[in-house]
């Protein structure tokens, strides 16, 4: 017979998350005084995680940042219309649903049994962007955490021939929007718990999350069964990301393998260490 859920069990989960979540948003200045944050819910486990961190945080910070909650309803058949709506205002934050049909626009120009993600990442993205705009909103928050990170990295490395993921903050490519990832270093399965023993009212997502042929979901395949069969390989992999050494790569962009000479190794060996002292003292990578 399962225990009963208690509130330990919704205590010993929020600390956890909220101390990644409060390392995170430290390591890259995610936040900083003044701030108005729009938070992206899509209204998944993620999101709903993520706005209830930052509403934390923003009780206890010794900063003053407003936050306003922002999800985007695609017009997808069969949206509940009323459950994040209904939710936010539960909650008394300010926020904004906005309505835009997504949906018939990638069903016309995708064909049918191709997958719909990346278009409908770009229609998103731009709303998205120019919505924050028109709020006066200073940083955009997203929920991706660490394995949609490790995910990404494979993804760009086995597609795309690149050694990228994605970043915990960066300038949008049409550099007027600050976007950070404050769920960073939280790894999905206790955002799950976490999800389910706050029993957030999560909406699936019909329109991309159904198809069988995503890339994306056989990567995570692989890292889920990574989990199971060597615990700790994917928290390296993500350790890993953190700890970058440039001059052990192939990339002449990031390194200048043409002009080194002896004279640079010793140079070399006290910034790797420097780095390392470093990530120590933040906790990075742990």
């Amino acid at each position: 017979m399962l225990r009963p859920l208690s509130d330990t069990d919704v205590n010993r989960a929020h600390r956890k998350i909220r101390t990644l979540v409060g390392s995170a948003v430290s390591d890259y200045r995610m936040i900083e005084r003044g701030d108005r944050i729009m938070v992206c819910l899509s209204g998944g486990a993620d999101s709903y995680t993520m706005l209830d961190m930052l509403m934390g945080l923003k009780k206890a910070a010794p900063i003053d940042f407003d936050l306003i909650a922002v999800n985007l309803d695609q017009k997808q058949p069969g949206f509940p219309e009323r459950i994040l709506p209904d939710y936010l205002e539960s909650l008394g934050i300010e926020h904004r649903i906005v309505e835009e049909d997504t949906f018939s626009v990638v069903k016309n120009v995708i064909a049918e049994g191709k997958t719909t993600c990346s278009l409908c990442s770009r229609l998103r993205r731009g709303i998205l962007y120019n919505t924050a705009e028109k709020l006066g909103a200073t940083k955009i928050a997203l929920g991706h955490h660490a394995d949609d990170m490790v995910e990404t990295l494979f993804l760009n490395m086995f597609f795309n021939g690149r050694l990228k993921s994605m970043p915990p903050k960066l300038v949008s490519d049409d550099r007027r929007n600050m976007v950070i990832r404050p769920m960073a270093y939280v790894r999905e399965t206790i955002i799950k718990a976490y999800a389910e023993l706050r029993q957030f009212p999560i909406i699936p997502c019909n329109l991309c999350g159904s198809q069988p042929n995503l890339q994306r979901r056989a990567v995570k395949a692989m890292l889920t069964e990574w989990d199971v069969s060597h615990p700790g390989r994917v928290q390296n992999i993500f350790n890993a990301m953190t700890r970058v050494t440039a001059s052990h790569l192939l990339d002449n962009r990031l390194f200048d393998f043409c002009e080194l000479n002896l004279n640079d190794c010793a140079e070399l060996e006290e910034l790797d260490v420097a780095i390392d002292a470093g990530r120590m003292i933040t906790g990075i990578g742990q």
